[in-house]
């Protein structure tokens, strides 16, 4: 379905803290890498680890266009490195924008990258350490995310996800229809935006969670010292918690987590048969501008009264996406 005909077919946009996709996935042929193996034990075993030791070993860089109609130019991995984009710096991990071009806001978008992990997971635990996230800037749109083949029949869970000038992180499911999400046990410190199926509207608008905490996005996520996002994903549960990096429990920082000690999640999501709408998930990292969620929401921004495009604006401004990057320290997945 085009956006142009989603948005007619979509009762309401609410107060901008639309949930639409990151985007599907990308599996050449139709195939994802095997499914790591799921441990019944309610201990959690470290079973990858991606670092700038390995970064590049353990993801692929998606020359792809992209799936949500972005100003965007995904280059390849040559590319990303010669422009420096993508490179290793002092023992972390940089990932970022193209910030010295002006362009046709007509033409081929802004040069960023997008990455996918080679491997594929069901259920699992993965706690991301970063010192530096993409900022809060008018065009960009970030995403930290989890996706399945298949959109969205195998769901896809966006982590750490904004746009604009936004400092709220949402966390939000996609899924095919019939997931609806309750509250977990403990509750849950962010607010429900979006649908209660997942899979309404063909799972572009998803269920999300908007943060309560205005520094767990972007730039104020950035002032405050950076931090670390854990999202636990077993059959019954998908959880997601936020800690500034002062306030990271001691055992993420040793390598023996324990969800059960780090205290109420911004989102607890319950009550949905996640085994048959969550499976066999890439983790993805990319950087997009405009397109369906930033684009569509640019008329009701402040953004808007610096550039009445948001295309226009992100062609003519490249020294606005100086922030515009992730400084990754590590991404661990466990099992559960």
């Amino acid at each position: 379905m085009s956006f142009r005909s989603f948005l007619t077919s979509l009762p309401l946009l609410w107060h901008c803290a639309t949930a639409f996709p990151a985007g599907p996935g990308y599996f050449p042929n139709n195939h994802s890498s095997p499914v790591s193996e799921v441990f019944a034990s309610a201990a959690f075993s470290l079973i990858d680890t991606y670092d700038s030791s390995n970064w590049l070993s353990k993801f692929d860089v998606q020359a792809i266009g992209d799936p949500t109609h972005g100003f965007v130019n995904y280059v390849n991995q040559q590319q990303a490195q010669q422009q420096g984009l993508i490179r290793m710096q002092n023992n972390q991990v940089y990932m970022g924008v193209d910030t010295t071009k002006v362009l046709n806001p007509n033409g081929v978008g802004r040069d960023s990258v997008r990455i996918q992990s080679k491997k594929a997971y069901t259920h699992g635990l993965v706690i991301a350490d970063f010192a530096h996230i993409p900022g809060s800037n008018c065009g960009a749109w970030p995403a930290f995310w989890m996706v399945g083949p298949n959109w969205p029949n195998q769901g896809e869970l966006d982590i750490i996800e904004g746009v604009n000038l936004n400092t709220y992180n949402q966390v939000t499911l996609h899924s095919s229809a019939g997931c609806v999400p309750t509250v977990g046990p403990g509750g849950q410190s962010g607010h429900p935006i979006g649908n209660a199926d997942c899979g309404a509207s063909g799972g572009f608008v998803g269920c999300g969670v908007e943060s309560n905490s205005a520094v767990s996005y972007g730039t104020s996520f950035n002032a405050n010292g950076g931090g670390v996002y854990a999202a636990l994903w077993t059959g019954s549960a998908i959880k997601v918690w936020y800690f500034a990096s002062r306030d990271v429990p001691a055992n993420i920082r040793n390598g023996n987590p324990d969800p059960n000690s780090w205290g109420q999640p911004q989102a607890n999501f319950a009550g949905c048969n996640f085994d048959a709408k969550f499976t066999n998930m890439n983790i993805i990292f990319d950087i997009t501008f405009c397109g369906d969620w930033a684009g569509a929401v640019w008329g009701s921004s402040s953004c808007a009264g610096v550039n009445p495009s948001c295309n226009a604006y992100v062609a003519s401004q490249p020294q606005s996406f100086g922030d515009t990057y992730w400084l990754v320290n590590s991404v661990k997945v466990y099992s559960v």
